[in-house]
Protein backbone atom coordinates (compact mmCIF):
# COMPACT_ATOMS: atom_id res chain seq x y z
CA UNK A 1 0.00 0.00 0.00
CA UNK A 2 1.50 3.36 -1.06
CA UNK A 3 1.80 6.24 1.35
CA UNK A 4 -0.37 9.31 0.99
CA UNK A 5 1.50 12.07 -0.95
CA UNK A 6 0.95 14.57 1.89
CA UNK A 7 2.45 12.12 4.40
CA UNK A 8 5.43 11.59 2.11
CA UNK A 9 5.95 15.36 1.84
CA UNK A 10 5.77 15.79 5.63
CA UNK A 11 8.25 12.95 6.15
CA UNK A 12 10.63 14.43 3.59
CA UNK A 13 10.36 17.89 5.16
CA UNK A 14 11.03 16.48 8.65
CA UNK A 15 14.20 14.78 7.39
CA UNK A 16 15.30 17.98 5.65
CA UNK A 17 14.69 19.96 8.84
CA UNK A 18 16.84 17.57 10.85
CA UNK A 19 19.66 17.98 8.33
CA UNK A 20 19.58 21.77 8.53
CA UNK A 21 19.57 21.61 12.33
CA UNK A 22 22.37 19.08 12.67
CA UNK A 23 24.72 19.73 9.74
CA UNK A 24 26.87 22.84 9.38
CA UNK A 25 27.28 22.21 5.64
CA UNK A 26 23.53 22.07 5.13
CA UNK A 27 23.11 25.23 7.19
CA UNK A 28 25.58 27.02 4.88
CA UNK A 29 23.48 25.88 1.91
CA UNK A 30 20.42 27.36 3.61
CA UNK A 31 22.30 30.63 4.22
CA UNK A 32 23.27 30.78 0.53
CA UNK A 33 19.63 30.33 -0.46
CA UNK A 34 18.55 33.05 1.97
CA UNK A 35 21.32 35.34 0.71
CA UNK A 36 20.31 34.81 -2.89
CA UNK A 37 16.67 35.55 -2.06
CA UNK A 38 17.73 38.67 -0.15
CA UNK A 39 19.79 39.83 -3.12
CA UNK A 40 16.87 39.31 -5.48
CA UNK A 41 14.52 41.25 -3.20
CA UNK A 42 17.09 44.06 -2.99
CA UNK A 43 17.17 44.27 -6.79
CA UNK A 44 13.37 44.34 -6.95
CA UNK A 45 13.01 46.91 -4.18
CA UNK A 46 15.62 49.22 -5.67
CA UNK A 47 14.10 48.82 -9.14
CA UNK A 48 10.64 49.79 -7.90
CA UNK A 49 11.98 52.89 -6.13
CA UNK A 50 14.02 54.02 -9.15
CA UNK A 51 11.10 53.42 -11.51
CA UNK A 52 8.80 55.39 -9.22
CA UNK A 53 11.23 58.33 -9.19
CA UNK A 54 11.61 58.30 -12.97
CA UNK A 55 7.84 58.25 -13.50
CA UNK A 56 6.96 60.85 -10.89
CA UNK A 57 9.79 63.29 -11.59
CA UNK A 58 10.11 62.53 -15.34
CA UNK A 59 13.82 61.91 -15.02
CA UNK A 60 15.98 61.41 -18.12
CA UNK A 61 17.42 57.94 -18.65
CA UNK A 62 20.43 57.11 -16.45
CA UNK A 63 19.79 60.19 -14.30
CA UNK A 64 19.10 60.11 -10.59
CA UNK A 65 16.90 62.54 -8.69
CA UNK A 66 19.66 63.96 -6.51
CA UNK A 67 21.86 64.79 -9.50
CA UNK A 68 19.37 67.27 -11.00
CA UNK A 69 20.30 70.94 -11.04
CA UNK A 70 16.76 72.26 -10.56
CA UNK A 71 13.17 71.13 -10.08
CA UNK A 72 9.95 72.38 -11.62
CA UNK A 73 6.93 73.33 -9.46
CA UNK A 74 5.17 70.14 -10.56
CA UNK A 75 8.15 68.06 -9.46
CA UNK A 76 8.28 69.83 -6.10
CA UNK A 77 4.62 68.98 -5.49
CA UNK A 78 5.55 65.30 -5.50
CA UNK A 79 7.04 65.77 -2.01
CA UNK A 80 3.82 66.55 -0.08
CA UNK A 81 1.93 64.17 -2.37
CA UNK A 82 4.32 61.44 -1.27
CA UNK A 83 3.47 62.22 2.35
CA UNK A 84 -0.23 61.74 1.61
CA UNK A 85 0.40 58.48 -0.28
CA UNK A 86 2.55 57.22 2.59
CA UNK A 87 -0.17 58.08 5.09
CA UNK A 88 -2.76 56.26 2.99
CA UNK A 89 -0.56 53.19 2.63
CA UNK A 90 0.11 53.14 6.37
CA UNK A 91 -3.61 53.44 7.12
CA UNK A 92 -4.51 50.63 4.71
CA UNK A 93 -1.90 48.27 6.16
CA UNK A 94 -2.51 49.07 9.83
CA UNK A 95 -3.55 45.52 10.73
CA UNK A 96 -1.44 45.50 13.88
CA UNK A 97 -1.37 47.94 16.77
CA UNK A 98 2.06 46.84 18.02
CA UNK A 99 5.30 48.33 16.75
CA UNK A 100 6.82 46.48 13.81
CA UNK A 101 10.12 44.75 14.50
CA UNK A 102 13.27 45.33 12.44
CA UNK A 103 16.23 42.95 12.14
CA UNK A 104 18.25 44.56 14.94
CA UNK A 105 15.38 44.44 17.44
CA UNK A 106 14.45 40.91 16.36
CA UNK A 107 17.93 39.59 17.04
CA UNK A 108 18.36 41.51 20.28
CA UNK A 109 15.01 40.82 21.92
CA UNK A 110 13.04 38.20 19.99
CA UNK A 111 15.54 35.46 19.19
CA UNK A 112 15.53 36.33 15.47
CA UNK A 113 11.76 36.06 14.93
CA UNK A 114 10.43 38.53 12.36
CA UNK A 115 7.12 38.93 10.55
CA UNK A 116 7.21 38.87 6.75
CA UNK A 117 3.94 40.82 6.63
CA UNK A 118 5.40 43.56 8.83
CA UNK A 119 8.60 43.59 6.79
CA UNK A 120 6.66 44.05 3.55
CA UNK A 121 4.82 46.98 5.13
CA UNK A 122 8.10 48.57 6.28
CA UNK A 123 9.68 48.04 2.86
CA UNK A 124 6.62 49.50 1.15
CA UNK A 125 6.78 52.58 3.35
CA UNK A 126 10.49 52.92 2.55
CA UNK A 127 9.91 52.64 -1.21
CA UNK A 128 7.13 55.26 -1.11
CA UNK A 129 9.24 57.63 0.97
CA UNK A 130 12.30 57.27 -1.25
CA UNK A 131 10.35 57.12 -4.50
CA UNK A 132 8.57 60.41 -3.80
CA UNK A 133 11.88 62.11 -3.03
CA UNK A 134 12.07 62.20 0.78
CA UNK A 135 15.63 62.45 2.08
CA UNK A 136 15.89 58.83 3.19
CA UNK A 137 17.71 55.74 1.93
CA UNK A 138 16.51 52.30 0.92
CA UNK A 139 19.13 50.40 2.91
CA UNK A 140 16.77 49.88 5.85
CA UNK A 141 14.32 48.18 3.47
CA UNK A 142 17.04 45.98 2.00
CA UNK A 143 18.15 44.78 5.43
CA UNK A 144 14.53 44.38 6.59
CA UNK A 145 13.50 42.09 3.74
CA UNK A 146 16.76 40.14 3.83
CA UNK A 147 16.46 39.55 7.55
CA UNK A 148 12.81 38.56 7.20
CA UNK A 149 13.67 35.95 4.56
CA UNK A 150 16.19 34.39 6.92
CA UNK A 151 13.78 34.54 9.85
CA UNK A 152 10.86 32.96 7.98
CA UNK A 153 13.04 30.20 6.53
CA UNK A 154 14.63 29.48 9.89
CA UNK A 155 11.29 29.54 11.66
CA UNK A 156 9.78 27.07 9.19
CA UNK A 157 12.71 24.73 9.82
CA UNK A 158 12.51 25.28 13.60
CA UNK A 159 16.16 26.27 13.88
CA UNK A 160 17.76 26.82 17.26
CA UNK A 161 17.77 30.36 18.62
CA UNK A 162 21.45 31.00 17.80
CA UNK A 163 21.10 29.59 14.26
CA UNK A 164 17.97 31.65 13.61
CA UNK A 165 19.75 34.84 14.69
CA UNK A 166 22.66 33.97 12.41
CA UNK A 167 20.33 33.41 9.46
CA UNK A 168 18.61 36.77 10.08
CA UNK A 169 22.02 38.45 10.08
CA UNK A 170 23.05 36.58 6.94
CA UNK A 171 19.92 37.69 5.09
CA UNK A 172 20.25 41.32 6.15
CA UNK A 173 23.96 41.36 5.29
CA UNK A 174 23.23 39.83 1.88
CA UNK A 175 20.77 42.63 1.17
CA UNK A 176 23.41 45.26 1.92
CA UNK A 177 26.04 43.32 -0.05
CA UNK A 178 23.71 43.24 -3.06
CA UNK A 179 23.02 46.98 -2.86
CA UNK A 180 26.66 48.01 -2.68
CA UNK A 181 28.21 45.13 -4.62
CA UNK A 182 30.40 44.58 -1.56
CA UNK A 183 30.20 41.10 0.02
CA UNK A 184 32.79 41.87 2.71
CA UNK A 185 30.89 44.97 3.78
CA UNK A 186 27.66 42.96 3.80
CA UNK A 187 29.21 40.24 5.96
CA UNK A 188 30.58 42.74 8.47
CA UNK A 189 27.22 44.54 8.47
CA UNK A 190 25.65 41.27 9.55
CA UNK A 191 28.18 40.77 12.34
CA UNK A 192 28.44 44.32 13.67
CA UNK A 193 24.91 45.64 13.14
CA UNK A 194 22.49 42.70 13.08
CA UNK A 195 24.10 39.85 15.04
CA UNK A 196 26.03 42.06 17.44
CA UNK A 197 29.15 39.87 17.68
CA UNK A 198 31.79 38.15 15.57
CA UNK A 199 30.85 34.51 16.07
CA UNK A 200 33.17 31.80 14.69
CA UNK A 201 30.22 29.54 13.94
CA UNK A 202 28.57 32.25 11.83
CA UNK A 203 31.53 33.25 9.66
CA UNK A 204 30.95 30.69 6.90
CA UNK A 205 27.16 31.04 6.53
CA UNK A 206 27.21 34.84 6.73
CA UNK A 207 30.06 35.17 4.22
CA UNK A 208 28.40 32.69 1.87
CA UNK A 209 25.09 34.55 2.06
CA UNK A 210 26.76 37.91 1.37
CA UNK A 211 28.59 36.47 -1.65
CA UNK A 212 25.34 35.00 -2.93
CA UNK A 213 23.48 38.28 -2.57
CA UNK A 214 26.19 40.37 -4.26
CA UNK A 215 26.71 37.84 -7.05
CA UNK A 216 23.01 37.64 -7.86
CA UNK A 217 22.58 41.42 -8.03
CA UNK A 218 25.59 41.73 -10.33
CA UNK A 219 24.39 38.80 -12.45
CA UNK A 220 21.18 40.65 -13.30
CA UNK A 221 23.16 43.74 -14.28
CA UNK A 222 22.63 46.00 -11.27
CA UNK A 223 25.42 48.56 -10.91
CA UNK A 224 26.67 48.74 -7.31
CA UNK A 225 26.99 52.00 -5.40
CA UNK A 226 30.71 52.47 -5.98
CA UNK A 227 33.01 55.30 -4.97
CA UNK A 228 35.94 56.14 -7.19
CA UNK A 229 39.21 57.68 -6.07
CA UNK A 230 42.85 57.65 -7.04
CA UNK A 231 45.25 55.02 -5.73
CA UNK A 232 48.05 56.14 -3.42
CA UNK A 233 51.46 54.85 -2.57
CA UNK A 234 51.12 55.82 1.08
CA UNK A 235 49.37 58.16 3.49
CA UNK A 236 51.71 60.39 5.55
CA UNK A 237 51.55 60.05 9.32
CA UNK A 238 50.44 63.65 9.79
CA UNK A 239 47.47 62.91 7.54
CA UNK A 240 46.33 60.22 9.95
CA UNK A 241 46.22 62.82 12.71
CA UNK A 242 44.17 65.17 10.55
CA UNK A 243 41.83 62.34 9.56
CA UNK A 244 41.41 61.47 13.24
CA UNK A 245 40.30 65.06 13.82
CA UNK A 246 37.88 64.69 10.92
CA UNK A 247 36.53 61.54 12.57
CA UNK A 248 35.92 63.47 15.80
CA UNK A 249 34.02 66.19 13.92
CA UNK A 250 31.90 63.55 12.19
CA UNK A 251 31.10 61.98 15.55
CA UNK A 252 29.80 65.29 16.87
CA UNK A 253 27.74 65.86 13.72
CA UNK A 254 26.38 62.30 13.81
CA UNK A 255 25.22 62.66 17.40
CA UNK A 256 23.63 65.99 16.53
CA UNK A 257 21.76 64.45 13.58
CA UNK A 258 20.33 61.61 15.65
CA UNK A 259 19.26 63.88 18.48
CA UNK A 260 17.75 66.37 16.06
CA UNK A 261 15.61 63.69 14.40
CA UNK A 262 14.31 62.61 17.81
CA UNK A 263 13.66 66.24 18.82
CA UNK A 264 11.65 67.00 15.68
CA UNK A 265 9.72 63.75 16.01
CA UNK A 266 8.88 64.51 19.63
CA UNK A 267 7.87 68.05 18.66
CA UNK A 268 5.44 66.88 15.98
CA UNK A 269 3.82 64.53 18.48
CA UNK A 270 3.64 67.23 21.12
CA UNK A 271 1.70 69.38 18.64
CA UNK A 272 -0.78 66.49 18.39
CA UNK A 273 -0.61 66.47 14.62
CA UNK A 274 -2.68 63.64 13.13
CA UNK A 275 -0.53 60.75 11.96
CA UNK A 276 -1.77 60.98 8.37
CA UNK A 277 -0.94 64.69 8.17
CA UNK A 278 2.63 64.57 9.52
CA UNK A 279 4.34 63.15 6.36
CA UNK A 280 2.41 65.56 4.13
CA UNK A 281 3.55 68.51 6.25
CA UNK A 282 7.08 67.13 6.16
CA UNK A 283 6.89 66.90 2.36
CA UNK A 284 5.72 70.51 2.16
CA UNK A 285 8.62 71.60 4.36
CA UNK A 286 11.01 69.80 2.01
CA UNK A 287 9.96 72.02 -0.92
CA UNK A 288 11.98 75.14 0.06
CA UNK A 289 14.94 72.95 1.02
CA UNK A 290 14.84 71.20 -2.37
CA UNK A 291 14.65 74.58 -4.09
CA UNK A 292 18.01 75.41 -2.54
CA UNK A 293 19.49 72.22 -4.04
CA UNK A 294 17.83 69.06 -5.42
CA UNK A 295 20.85 67.15 -4.10
CA UNK A 296 19.07 66.91 -0.74
CA UNK A 297 16.36 64.61 -2.15
CA UNK A 298 16.26 60.82 -2.00
CA UNK A 299 19.28 59.06 -0.55
CA UNK A 300 21.84 61.04 -2.56
CA UNK A 301 23.51 58.44 -4.79
CA UNK A 302 23.74 60.71 -7.81
CA UNK A 303 24.75 63.73 -5.75
CA UNK A 304 27.56 61.80 -4.08
CA UNK A 305 29.10 60.80 -7.41
CA UNK A 306 28.56 64.30 -8.78
CA UNK A 307 30.31 65.96 -5.85
CA UNK A 308 33.25 63.55 -6.02
CA UNK A 309 33.64 64.10 -9.77
CA UNK A 310 33.31 67.90 -9.80
CA UNK A 311 35.14 70.23 -7.44
CA UNK A 312 32.39 72.56 -6.22
CA UNK A 313 33.21 75.79 -4.33
CA UNK A 314 33.34 75.47 -0.56
CA UNK A 315 30.43 77.85 -0.13
CA UNK A 316 28.20 75.60 -2.26
CA UNK A 317 29.37 72.49 -0.41
CA UNK A 318 28.55 74.12 2.94
CA UNK A 319 25.10 75.12 1.66
CA UNK A 320 24.33 71.61 0.39
CA UNK A 321 25.65 70.10 3.65
CA UNK A 322 23.31 72.22 5.77
CA UNK A 323 20.38 71.60 3.42
CA UNK A 324 20.92 67.82 3.32
CA UNK A 325 21.13 67.59 7.12
CA UNK A 326 17.94 69.62 7.45
CA UNK A 327 16.15 67.56 4.78
CA UNK A 328 17.04 64.27 6.49
CA UNK A 329 15.91 65.59 9.88
CA UNK A 330 12.60 66.83 8.47
CA UNK A 331 11.97 63.64 6.49
CA UNK A 332 12.51 61.26 9.39
CA UNK A 333 11.11 63.57 12.05
CA UNK A 334 7.82 63.99 10.18
CA UNK A 335 7.21 60.31 9.61
CA UNK A 336 8.83 59.29 6.34
CA UNK A 337 10.22 55.76 6.56
CA UNK A 338 13.84 54.97 5.70
CA UNK A 339 17.36 54.96 7.00
CA UNK A 340 20.31 57.30 7.35
CA UNK A 341 22.95 54.90 5.99
CA UNK A 342 23.46 56.34 2.52
CA UNK A 343 22.39 59.81 3.60
CA UNK A 344 25.20 59.72 6.16
CA UNK A 345 27.63 58.57 3.45
CA UNK A 346 26.68 61.56 1.30
CA UNK A 347 26.76 64.04 4.18
CA UNK A 348 30.14 62.63 5.19
CA UNK A 349 31.62 63.33 1.74
CA UNK A 350 30.50 66.95 2.06
CA UNK A 351 32.04 67.22 5.53
CA UNK A 352 35.30 65.75 4.24
CA UNK A 353 35.40 68.11 1.27
CA UNK A 354 34.71 71.11 3.48
CA UNK A 355 37.26 69.99 6.08
CA UNK A 356 40.06 69.59 3.53
CA UNK A 357 39.19 72.86 1.81
CA UNK A 358 39.13 74.91 4.99
CA UNK A 359 42.40 73.36 6.19
CA UNK A 360 44.00 74.32 2.91
CA UNK A 361 42.80 77.90 3.20
CA UNK A 362 44.09 78.20 6.76
CA UNK A 363 47.49 76.70 5.89
CA UNK A 364 47.81 78.56 2.58
CA UNK A 365 48.30 75.32 0.64
CA UNK A 366 46.47 71.96 0.39
CA UNK A 367 47.14 69.66 3.36
CA UNK A 368 44.80 66.86 2.30
CA UNK A 369 43.57 65.58 -1.04
CA UNK A 370 39.91 66.64 -1.14
CA UNK A 371 38.66 63.41 -2.71
CA UNK A 372 40.45 61.36 -0.06
CA UNK A 373 39.09 63.53 2.73
CA UNK A 374 35.62 63.11 1.24
CA UNK A 375 35.92 59.31 1.38
CA UNK A 376 37.28 59.39 4.94
CA UNK A 377 34.52 61.76 6.04
CA UNK A 378 31.97 59.56 4.32
CA UNK A 379 33.12 56.54 6.31
CA UNK A 380 33.50 58.34 9.65
CA UNK A 381 30.02 59.88 9.58
CA UNK A 382 28.44 56.58 8.51
CA UNK A 383 30.12 54.87 11.46
CA UNK A 384 28.93 57.59 13.81
CA UNK A 385 25.32 57.20 12.68
CA UNK A 386 25.01 53.53 11.72
CA UNK A 387 27.83 51.93 13.70
CA UNK A 388 30.07 49.18 12.35
CA UNK A 389 33.56 50.59 11.70
CA UNK A 390 34.74 47.45 9.92
CA UNK A 391 31.59 47.41 7.78
CA UNK A 392 32.35 50.85 6.39
CA UNK A 393 36.09 50.13 6.12
CA UNK A 394 35.36 47.06 3.99
CA UNK A 395 32.91 49.09 1.91
CA UNK A 396 35.63 51.64 1.14
CA UNK A 397 38.20 48.92 0.44
CA UNK A 398 35.92 47.06 -1.97
CA UNK A 399 34.90 50.30 -3.69
CA UNK A 400 38.34 51.92 -4.04
CA UNK A 401 40.76 48.95 -3.81
CA UNK A 402 43.06 51.36 -1.99
CA UNK A 403 44.63 49.81 1.12
CA UNK A 404 46.39 53.00 2.19
CA UNK A 405 43.22 55.07 2.06
CA UNK A 406 41.38 52.29 3.88
CA UNK A 407 43.92 52.59 6.69
CA UNK A 408 43.05 56.27 7.06
CA UNK A 409 39.36 55.34 6.98
CA UNK A 410 39.86 52.83 9.80
CA UNK A 411 41.66 55.42 11.92
CA UNK A 412 38.96 58.07 11.47
CA UNK A 413 36.15 55.53 11.90
CA UNK A 414 37.55 54.20 15.16
CA UNK A 415 37.83 57.74 16.53
CA UNK A 416 34.25 58.48 15.52
CA UNK A 417 32.98 55.17 16.93
CA UNK A 418 34.80 55.69 20.24
CA UNK A 419 33.42 59.19 20.74
CA UNK A 420 29.86 58.18 19.87
CA UNK A 421 29.97 55.18 22.19
CA UNK A 422 31.41 57.21 25.04
CA UNK A 423 29.26 60.34 24.69
CA UNK A 424 26.05 58.94 23.22
CA UNK A 425 26.02 55.15 23.36
CA UNK A 426 23.64 54.37 20.50
CA UNK A 427 23.54 53.88 16.76
CA UNK A 428 20.60 55.37 14.88
CA UNK A 429 18.61 52.11 14.96
CA UNK A 430 19.14 51.47 18.68
CA UNK A 431 18.52 55.17 19.45
CA UNK A 432 15.05 54.87 17.92
CA UNK A 433 14.44 51.78 20.06
CA UNK A 434 15.67 53.67 23.14
CA UNK A 435 13.10 56.38 22.46
CA UNK A 436 10.44 53.66 22.48
CA UNK A 437 11.55 52.57 25.95
CA UNK A 438 13.94 49.73 25.09
CA UNK A 439 17.33 49.54 26.78
CA UNK A 440 19.38 47.71 24.15
CA UNK A 441 22.49 49.32 22.66
CA UNK A 442 23.30 46.67 20.04
CA UNK A 443 21.88 43.55 18.45
CA UNK A 444 23.59 41.36 21.04
CA UNK A 445 21.14 38.71 22.22
CA UNK A 446 19.54 39.87 25.47
CA UNK A 447 16.07 38.58 24.75
CA UNK A 448 16.66 35.50 26.90
CA UNK A 449 16.90 37.82 29.92
CA UNK A 450 13.25 38.73 29.45
CA UNK A 451 12.19 35.09 29.21
CA UNK A 452 13.72 34.29 32.62
CA UNK A 453 11.05 35.97 34.71
CA UNK A 454 10.11 35.53 38.34
CA UNK A 455 6.84 33.88 37.32
CA UNK A 456 8.65 31.23 35.27
CA UNK A 457 11.46 30.48 37.71
CA UNK A 458 9.61 30.55 41.05
CA UNK A 459 8.69 27.55 43.17
CA UNK A 460 4.94 27.72 43.56
CA UNK A 461 3.66 28.27 47.07
CA UNK A 462 0.67 26.02 47.83
CA UNK A 463 0.51 26.29 51.63
CA UNK A 464 0.96 29.83 52.91
CA UNK A 465 0.90 30.26 56.69
CA UNK A 466 -1.25 32.88 58.46
CA UNK A 467 0.95 35.53 60.05
CA UNK A 468 -1.27 35.89 63.15
CA UNK A 469 -0.85 32.33 64.49
CA UNK A 470 1.22 31.94 67.66
CA UNK A 471 4.78 30.68 67.75
CA UNK A 472 3.54 27.56 69.54
CA UNK A 473 1.10 26.80 66.73
CA UNK A 474 3.82 27.51 64.21
CA UNK A 475 6.10 24.96 65.93
CA UNK A 476 3.30 22.41 65.77
CA UNK A 477 2.86 22.94 62.03
CA UNK A 478 6.58 23.06 61.27
CA UNK A 479 8.59 20.58 63.37
CA UNK A 480 12.30 21.36 63.50
CA UNK A 481 13.93 20.26 60.26
CA UNK A 482 10.68 19.76 58.35
CA UNK A 483 11.01 22.89 56.14
CA UNK A 484 13.64 25.46 55.23
CA UNK A 485 11.23 28.40 55.16
CA UNK A 486 7.59 29.37 55.54
CA UNK A 487 5.70 32.09 53.70
CA UNK A 488 3.43 34.20 55.88
CA UNK A 489 0.23 35.88 54.71
CA UNK A 490 -1.98 38.46 56.40
CA UNK A 491 -5.71 38.23 57.10
CA UNK A 492 -6.48 39.47 53.59
CA UNK A 493 -4.23 36.84 52.02
CA UNK A 494 -1.50 39.38 51.18
CA UNK A 495 2.20 38.71 51.59
CA UNK A 496 3.52 39.30 55.12
CA UNK A 497 7.07 37.95 54.99
CA UNK A 498 9.23 34.81 54.97
CA UNK A 499 10.38 33.16 58.19
CA UNK A 500 12.95 30.42 58.76
CA UNK A 501 11.28 27.80 61.06
CA UNK A 502 14.49 27.27 63.08
CA UNK A 503 14.16 30.81 64.43
CA UNK A 504 10.94 29.79 66.21
CA UNK A 505 12.94 27.24 68.24
CA UNK A 506 15.55 29.70 69.50
CA UNK A 507 15.90 30.25 73.24
CA UNK A 508 13.88 33.10 74.71
CA UNK A 509 11.19 33.13 72.01
CA UNK A 510 7.73 33.87 73.44
CA UNK A 511 5.46 30.99 72.41
CA UNK A 512 2.37 33.18 72.71
CA UNK A 513 3.66 35.90 70.37
CA UNK A 514 2.44 35.90 66.75
CA UNK A 515 4.87 34.28 64.36
CA UNK A 516 4.95 37.53 62.36
CA UNK A 517 7.02 39.04 65.19
CA UNK A 518 9.90 36.74 64.18
CA UNK A 519 10.12 38.39 60.77
CA UNK A 520 12.13 41.60 60.41
CA UNK A 521 10.86 44.22 57.99
CA UNK A 522 9.80 41.99 55.07
CA UNK A 523 11.35 42.59 51.66
CA UNK A 524 8.96 43.85 49.01
CA UNK A 525 7.74 40.99 46.80
CA UNK A 526 8.59 40.54 43.13
CA UNK A 527 6.15 40.92 40.25
CA UNK A 528 5.77 37.80 38.08
CA UNK A 529 7.14 39.62 35.01
CA UNK A 530 10.35 40.86 36.70
CA UNK A 531 13.33 39.66 34.62
CA UNK A 532 16.39 37.93 35.98
CA UNK A 533 18.61 41.03 35.96
CA UNK A 534 16.09 42.97 38.05
CA UNK A 535 15.72 39.97 40.36
CA UNK A 536 19.46 39.72 41.01
CA UNK A 537 19.59 43.45 41.67
CA UNK A 538 16.88 43.01 44.31
CA UNK A 539 18.78 40.19 45.99
CA UNK A 540 21.89 42.38 46.13
CA UNK A 541 19.95 45.34 47.51
CA UNK A 542 17.87 43.48 50.11
CA UNK A 543 20.60 41.04 51.22
CA UNK A 544 18.14 38.15 51.61
CA UNK A 545 18.25 34.53 50.48
CA UNK A 546 14.66 34.29 49.20
CA UNK A 547 12.04 36.62 47.76
CA UNK A 548 8.33 36.08 47.37
CA UNK A 549 6.46 36.52 44.07
CA UNK A 550 2.97 37.99 44.25
CA UNK A 551 0.19 38.57 41.75
CA UNK A 552 -1.66 41.81 40.98
CA UNK A 553 -4.04 41.15 43.88
CA UNK A 554 -1.18 40.71 46.36
CA UNK A 555 -1.68 36.96 46.71
CA UNK A 556 1.51 34.92 47.06
CA UNK A 557 2.28 32.92 43.92
CA UNK A 558 5.65 31.45 44.79
CA UNK A 559 9.16 31.91 46.13
CA UNK A 560 12.55 32.46 44.46
CA UNK A 561 15.89 31.64 46.05
CA UNK A 562 19.02 33.62 45.22
CA UNK A 563 21.04 30.44 44.74
CA UNK A 564 18.66 29.11 42.10
CA UNK A 565 18.43 32.44 40.25
CA UNK A 566 22.19 32.85 39.99
CA UNK A 567 22.59 29.25 38.84
CA UNK A 568 20.05 29.80 36.04
CA UNK A 569 21.82 32.99 35.02
CA UNK A 570 25.16 31.19 34.88
CA UNK A 571 23.61 28.38 32.82
CA UNK A 572 22.26 30.84 30.25
CA UNK A 573 25.60 32.63 30.01
CA UNK A 574 27.36 29.32 29.45
CA UNK A 575 24.82 28.37 26.80
CA UNK A 576 25.42 31.70 25.09
CA UNK A 577 29.16 31.04 25.06
CA UNK A 578 28.62 27.61 23.54
CA UNK A 579 26.41 29.13 20.83
CA UNK A 580 29.01 31.83 20.21
CA UNK A 581 31.71 29.28 19.43
CA UNK A 582 29.39 26.78 17.77
CA UNK A 583 29.90 24.03 20.32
Amino acid sequence: MSLHPRLIALTWFARLRRRFRSSEAWFIVLAIAAGGAAGLLTVILGGIARTLQHLLFRLPTMTSLSSLTSLSPLQLLMLPLGGLVLAGFTWLTRARKRAMVDAVEANALHGGHMSMADSLVISGQTVISNGFGASVGLEAGYAQLGGAVGSVAGGALRLRRADLRTLVGAGAGAGIAAAFGAPLAGAFYAFEIVIGAYTPSAIAPVAAAALAGASLSQAVGIAPYIVSTTTHVSVPTVDYLLYALLGALCAVLGIGLMRAVALVEAGTRALRLPGHIRPAIGGALLIPIAMVSPQVLSSGHGALHLDLAIGFPLSLIALVLAAKCLASIVSLGFGFRGGLFFASLFIGTLVGHLFAGLLGQVAGHPLLVQDDAAVVGMAALAVAVVGGPMTVAMLVLEATHDFFLTGAVVAASLVASTIVRARFGYSFSTWRLHLRGETIKSARDVGWVRTLTAGRMMRRETQATPADISVAEFRRRFPLGSASRAVLVGPDGGYAGIVVPAIAYADGVDERAPVASLVPVPSAPLAPDADIVAIMARFDADQVDELAVTGPDGAVLGVLSEKFVRRRYAEELEKGQRDLFGE
